[in-house]
């Protein structure tokens, strides 16, 4: 039998706000997406994800869902979208929404209505000492009510109860709704929230965690209110309403822990390699035990943390690429990484108290004003580096852009056996079926494993004579 599309699926993520704004408000748009397309098409990815694009008050930039089942009107309506994804359809994309299961806005009617449907503090004050994850307690008094509610990130996403049925049914519900309008599949939101320890036990002190974590959150441990074991049983149960759809986990878990989410999920993030330095040992200490899994979505760059080019350095970000489509899996790529967007400014004030808005940016189309992006005043400031835009890396050949779409291309024969090589310090080397991929992290030429034919470089002649050239990547025939 066949494998899904989604075992080896490249997915490029988009940014709504900041992807194609079609009416000048200098907001992108769901019509904007359809208008831009071709580029996806053209590029070669496989599908494309939406963050939310849920009516929210901005509270964390749709993260704050006020209705699952309906469109920001900032961004367009429920006719825009079928629109989108029909035309996504019609070019071969599928296309995934973003879910966001773990909490609602606190402006959701449901907060109000059925104040069941969340957790609440069942003495007069905070629970007991758990964190929020961007700073502070995670519990804050609704004046209204006279009673605190807990909050796994700001103040205004009060968490939900999925310990009441009435609640999964309306989530559930919200699945059917998107997955009767011809949606592909669910980018399931920080599930290792969805279910908190019902005794609400204190979190003792932090021990070990590979992943980064903000303020107080770091202070302490994870072992009541994260990762609880009736997650796994919740999400089973969107199978059902999902009717198929493949389910992408957000697990904010190092490899170890995302092992049994995949009994229930078709992909998970794998977040140490996001996480992972620019080095040899240390990407390997992240990729290899995550690809014996065969189910991981590798990602090395999203909407939360710094942008591909800030975090590796640009004279890095073509190997980065080339490992990235190089590694057997799916592979998300986001919006703007094609190009080699760094971080950009933020808004003044900013948008988003953590500090994430110079991951936002809007897209750069062409180098004229407002970057093809809007012809209005853009809802973020453009990035620093105008000249890195579709129109101009389009028209050259040895363009970051053109590298990622003989990736894209590439990637599809690449064979699925996968064995690490033992190399130069520097160098990270494996098999994929009959190809050899090479990357170099240094700043230096370094010894290269035997190989065949040259199909693939990064840089002209980064793979010659035996040895990698600095700050490049290669992929080859096998030798033999």
């Amino acid at each position: 039998m066949a494998d899904p599309w989604w075992r080896e699926a490249a997915v490029y993520q988009i940014y709504p706000r900041s992807f194609q704004d079609s009416d000048g408000d200098g907001v992108g748009d769901l019509r904007g997406i359809t208008d831009r397309l071709d580029h996806l098409a053209w590029l070669g990815v496989d599908a494309l994800w939406l963050s939310p694009i849920y009516p929210s008050p901005l509270a964390d930039l749709g993260y704050d869902v006020a209705d699952y089942t309906n469109v920001d009107p900032r961004l367009g309506t429920l006719d825009d979208f079928d629109e989108l994804v029909a035309a996504a359809h019609e070019r071969g994309l599928r296309v995934l929404l973003d879910f966001v299961p773990c909490h609602s806005s606190i402006e959701h009617p449901w907060f109000r209505e059925h104040p069941d449907w969340y957790i609440w503090s069942p003495v007069d004050g905070p629970a007991n000492n758990w964190p929020a994850s961007f700073g502070g307690p995670a519990w804050s008094l609704d004046v209204e009510s006279g009673r605190w509610y807990l909050h796994s990130f700001y103040p205004e996403q009060p968490d939900l109860n999925w310990r009441n049925p009435e609640l999964v049914a309306a989530m559930h519900d919200a699945l059917r709704f998107w997955r009767r309008r011809g949606v592909d599949g669910f980018r399931l939101d920080a599930i290792d929230r969805l279910f908190k320890d019902e005794r609400l036990r204190d979190e003792p002190s932090a021990t070990d965690f590979p992943l980064p974590l903000h303020g107080e959150a770091a202070q302490l441990g994870r072992l009541y209110h994260t990762h609880q074991p009736e997650t796994i049983d919740a999400l089973a149960a969107l199978r059902g309403p999902a009717d198929g759809a493949v389910l992408v986990g957000e697990v904010f878990q190092p490899t170890a822990g995302i092992v049994r989410y995949l009994d229930v999920l078709d992909l998970v993030f794998g977040f140490e390699l996001l996480f992972a330095p620019w080095q040899v040992t240390r990407l390997r200490a992240a990729i290899e035990p995550a690809e014996r899994l065969r189910r991981i979505a590798w990602v090395i760059s999203n909407h939360d943390f710094d942008r591909l080019a800030t975090r590796v350095g640009d004279e890095n970000v073509r190997a980065a690429a080339l490992l990235l489509l190089a590694l057997p899996g799916a592979a998300f790529v986001y919006q703007g990484d094609e190009l080699g967007l760094p971080n950009g400014p933020a808004a003044t004030p900013p948008w988003d108290r953590a500090g994430r808005d110079g991951m936002r940016n809007p897209m750069q189309w062409d180098g004229g004003h407002g970057a093809g992006f809007t012809t209005g005043e853009p809802w973020l400031p453009l990035g620093p580096t105008p000249e890195r835009n579709v129109a101009a890396e389009r028209d050259d050949p040895d363009s970051l852009l053109r590298l990622y779409r003989r990736l894209l291309e590439l990637r599809r024969g690449l064979g699925n056996a996968f064995r690490f090589l033992d190399t130069a310090p520097d160098v990270l080397a494996f098999e994929r079926g009959d190809h050899l991929v090479v990357v170099n992290t240094s700043a230096r030429p370094q010894l290269a494993p035997p190989a065949g034919e040259v199909v693939l470089e990064t840089h002209a002649g980064a793979l010659a004579a035996g040895e990698i050239a600095p700050h490049s990547g290669a992929i080859a025939r096998s030798p033999g």
